[in-house]
C-alpha cells in the first residue's frame, strides 16, 4: 500500500515532535504518538479554497467549525476556541483585530502555503505563552535548493476563482521561495438555494414583530435593528470576498552549523461578508514577519541553540457599509492588533535525554475605535496591552520501553488599558506537565499525562465597550481572573494484523475561573467548569490500493454553577458528537479517489441562556479525485455536500455580536459545491 491514512487524512499523533533530532538543516523527523495529530501535505491535498478552518473541520472529528462567512472561519478544538487554544504560524503569533472573531489567527494563512499542521491537544506545551487547552502549529512550505515552481488554477461553484503561483530555488548556501495568490467568490448557496443575503433577509422576515402600539419598546428597537441588518438592494448580490496574499522566505546557511531563516507573509481581503453579524469587513489586512537563527553543536552544553523573533500586525475596519441601516448612517469599528516577541532556547544532552530550556517574551497591543459616517465616535478597546515574560524547561528521555516528556514554565504577565479608572492586571503563575508513552510491544502503546496551564483575559474580555449609540456601556470586566486548566489524558494505540490501527483517547479537564459571556448581565465573568470527552480513530487497509480511515469524538461540558441571573449550566460551543469517515482508492500509480463523510449528532445540550439553540444532526458526503499527468500536471476534481443538504454546523453563542448588539442568526453551511483545480509543476 502506498500509504496509510490515519484519522480522516491525519497522521497518527506525534507528542514528541519537538524532541526529535533533525537529520539535516530544514528536515524535521516527527515521531507519532499520544494526543498530537499532524495534518500533512495540506498545500497538496486541500485545494478547495484558502480556508484552513474549513479544511480542518472536514479532516478531524475533534475540530469543530465556527462558520462566519465564505472564508476566514474559526475552529474549536475539543470544545475550546479563541484564546483558550494557541495558534502559531511558523512559530510566530498573530491575533486578529476583530472582537467578533471575524478574522481569527488561522484565517491569515492560506491552505496552499501550508506544509503541515500540528494539533497538540491538552496543556502539554511549555514553550509558548497561553497554551491553556491546546496548540495548533501551522508550518508553511520551506524553500528548496533545486529550482522548481508551480502555478495553480482553481474554479468552483458560485463563481469561485483562484490563481496562485510559487517559485523556489537557490544553492547549497541560500534558498529562496516567493509565492502569491488571488481569489474571489460569489455568495455561496445553502441546500435550499439561498445566498448569504437571502438567509439574512429570511431571518429578518421571520423575526417576531413588536407590539404596533408600542414601537419604542425594547422589543421594537430590537426588531428595527434586525431589519436594518439586511443587505441593501445595491449590495444584495455582491461578492462574498476578494483575497490576495504573498509570501517570501529566505533560508541561508551562514556556516556549516548555523542557519538564518527569514519569512514575510502578507494577506489582504476586501469586502468580506459576515451575514450572521450586523457588520461586514471592508478590509482584513495582516502582515507577519518571522526570523529564526539556529546554531548547532556548540559543544557539551549546546546541541542546538535557537533564537526567534516575530512581529505581526492586523488592520480590520468593519462596518454597516452594505446593510440597510447604512441609509441612516454608516457605523464602523476600526480595529488594530499587533503582537511582537521572541524566544531563545537551548537544547543539550543530559543523562541520556534531551533538556530544552529558554525564555519567551511578547507584547500584544489591541485598540479599536467607533466611527459614524467616518467621524470619530469613541473607543471600543482603548489600547489594551498584554505583556508576558516566561521561562521554561522541558526534558525528554526514553527509558527502555517508556518515553517520558516533562515540562515546567513560569510566567509574569500584565494587562493594562488607557481607559480611565481601570487597574493594571498582573498575573504570575506556573504551568507544568508530565506525559508518557509505554510500548507494551511492537504493536501496542499506552499513553497518558497530566498537565496544568493558564491563560490571562484578553483586551476584549477586560475592556471592551459598547457602541456609544448603546450608551458606551462597558462589556468587558476589568476584574476577571486568569483561567487555569488541570487536565488528565489517557489513551491506547494498537496495530492490528499489519493492516489496521486503532487509537482510543479520553480526557478530563477542570477549568478554574473559565471566562464566560453572560448575556443576561451583558458582561464577562469567571466560573469553574468541567469538560471531558472520548474519541476513537483508526485506519484499515483492505488491500494495497483500498483503505479506510475515520474517527468519532464525544464531548460534555458543564459549569460548576450558573452565571449570575441564569440557570443553564451547559458550556457553550460543545458539539456533543462528531464523526469523520473516509474510503480511499489508489486506482493507479498517479491517481487517487476519496469518498468522505462528515457527520454530527444533534445539540441536545446547549447554553440557551446565552443564545445557543437546539440544532439537528447531519451527515454530509464529499468526493475528490486527483490524477497526475506527464509528471508535471495535477488535476483535482471534487464535490462537497454531494446531496445538497441544508444543515447548520455553528451555534449562536451571544458573544459573536458584541460590536453593535445585534441578534445572532443561524447560518446554514454551503450546499453542493463543485470544484476543479489544475496545478502545473515545473
Amino acid at each position: 500500500m502506498k500509504r496509510m491514512l490515519s484519522l480522516a487524512g491525519l497522521s497518527l499523533a506525534a507528542a514528541t515532535c519537538l524532541m526529535a533530532e533533525e537529520a539535516q538543516l530544514g528536515t524535521v523527523e516527527v515521531e507519532e504518538t499520544g494526543t498530537t495529530s499532524v495534518v500533512k501535505d495540506v498545500a497538496g491535498d486541500e485545494v478547495r479554497s484558502a480556508d484552513l478552518a474549513d479544511a480542518l473541520y472536514k479532516l478531524d472529528p475533534n475540530v469543530q467549525l465556527v462558520r462566519r462567512s465564505g472564508i476566514a472561519n474559526d475552529i474549536i478544538v475539543r470544545g475550546m476556541r479563541k484564546d483558550n487554544i494557541n495558534v502559531l504560524i511558523d512559530g510566530g503569533k498573530l491575533y486578529g483585530g476583530c472582537p467578533n472573531r471575524m478574522d481569527p489567527p488561522i484565517s491569515h494563512v492560506l491552505s496552499n502555503n501550508v506544509d503541515n499542521i500540528v494539533i497538540k491537544e491538552g496543556p502539554y506545551d511549555v514553550e509558548h505563552f497561553g497554551t491553556l487547552t491546546g496548540l495548533v502549529e501551522v508550518n508553511t512550505l520551506k524553500p528548496s535548493k533545486t529550482p522548481k515552481g508551480e502555478i495553480d488554477l482553481n474554479a468552483g461553484s458560485w463563481n469561485y476563482y483562484k490563481l496562485g503561483a510559487r517559485f523556489s530555488g537557490g544553492s547549497d548556501r541560500i534558498r529562496l521561495m516567493v509565492g502569491g495568490s488571488t481569489e474571489s467568490s460569489g455568495q455561496y448557496e445553502d441546500g435550499d438555494g439561498r445566498t448569504l443575503a437571502d438567509q439574512v433577509a429570511d431571518y429578518a422576515k421571520a423575526y417576531p414583530k413588536p407590539n404596533p402600539f408600542n414601537p419604542g419598546s425594547p422589543s421594537g428597537q430590537k426588531w428595527l435593528k434586525v431589519q436594518g441588518q439586511q443587505y441593501a438592494p445595491g449590495s444584495y448580490d455582491m461578492k462574498a470576498y476578494e483575497k490576495k496574499t504573498g509570501m517570501v522566505k529566505l533560508f541561508a546557511d551562514v556556516t556549516e552549523n548555523q542557519e538564518l531563516r527569514l519569512s514575510y507573509t502578507v494577506n489582504q481581503s476586501d469586502d468580506v461578508m459576515y451575514p450572521n453579524t450586523p457588520m461586514d469587513a471592508k478590509e482584513d489586512n495582516s502582515n507577519l514577519f518571522n526570523t529564526q537563527y539556529i546554531v548547532r553543536d556548540l559543544g557539551t552544553w549546546s546541541k542546538k541553540l535557537e533564537m526567534t523573533f516575530y512581529n505581526s500586525w492586523v488592520y480590520h475596519p468593519m462596518g454597516t457599509y452594505f446593510r440597510r441601516s447604512a441609509k441612516k448612517a454608516v457605523i464602523e469599528n476600526v480595529m488594530n492588533s499587533r503582537i511582537y516577541g521572541g524566544t531563545v532556547k537551548n537544547s543539550l544532552d543530559l543523562y541520556g535525554g534531551t533538556l530544552t530550556a529558554g525564555i519567551d517574551a511578547s507584547k500584544r497591543e489591541w485598540s479599536g475605535e467607533y466611527r459614524k459616517n467616518g467621524a470619530y465616535w469613541g473607543e471600543s478597546i482603548d489600547h489594551a496591552d498584554t505583556d508576558d515574560l516566561g521561562i521554561f524547561a522541558e526534558y525528554a528521555k526514553t527509558i527502555d520501553a517508556f518515553d517520558l516528556d516533562a515540562g515546567l514554565r513560569y510566567d509574569w504577565s500584565s494587562v493594562e488599558s488607557d481607559m480611565a479608572d481601570t487597574p493594571t492586571n498582573d498575573y504570575d503563575y506556573a504551568s507544568a506537565h508530565i506525559f508518557g508513552t509505554y510500548h507494551l510491544d511492537d504493536t501496542t502503546r499506552l499513553f497518558g499525562g497530566v498537565g496544568t496551564a493558564s491563560r490571562v483575559p484578553d483586551g476584549k474580555e477586560l475592556y471592551f465597550r459598547k457602541n456609544p449609540k448603546m450608551g458606551g456601556r462597558l462589556v468587558g470586566n476589568p476584574n476577571l481572573d486568569k483561567t487555569t486548566n488541570l487536565q488528565f489524558d489517557l489513551g491506547l494505540e494498537k496495530e492490528l494484523f499489519e493492516s489496521a490501527m486503532v487509537r482510543l483517547k479520553g480526557f478530563y479537564s477542570h477549568l478554574d475561573d473559565f471566562i464566560f459571556y453572560n448575556k443576561t448581565k451583558l458582561t464577562y465573568e469567571n466560573r469553574d467548569a468541567t469538560l471531558y470527552g472520548l474519541s476513537m480513530d483508526g485506519t484499515y487497509a483492505l488491500s494495497d490500493t483500498v483503505y479506510f480511515d475515520g474517527g468519532i469524538a464525544w464531548l460534555y461540558g458543564k459549569k460548576e454553577d450558573p452565571l449570575t441571573g441564569q440557570s443553564d449550566r451547559d458550556m457553550p460551543n460543545i458539539l456533543p458528537l462528531k464523526a469523520n469517515l473516509g474510503a480511499n482508492w489508489d486506482f493507479d500509480e498517479t491517481g487517487t479517489m476519496r469518498l468522505a463523510m462528515v457527520a454530527a449528532g444533534g445539540w441536545n445540550r446547549y447554553d440557551g441562556d446565552n443564545g445557543e439553540q437546539r440544532l439537528p444532526g447531519y451527515a454530509v458526503f464529499n468526493f475528490k479525485m486527483k490524477k497526475d499527468f506527464l509528471n508535471h500536471y495535477e488535476v483535482t476534481l471534487g464535490v462537497d455536500n454531494i446531496f445538497d443538504k441544508t444543515y447548520v454546523a455553528t451555534n449562536t453563542y451571544a458573544d459573536m455580536t458584541l460590536v453593535t448588539g445585534g441578534e445572532p442568526m443561524l447560518l446554514n453551511e454551503p450546499g453542493r459545491y463543485i470544484y476543479g483545480n489544475l496545478t502545473w509543476h515545473f
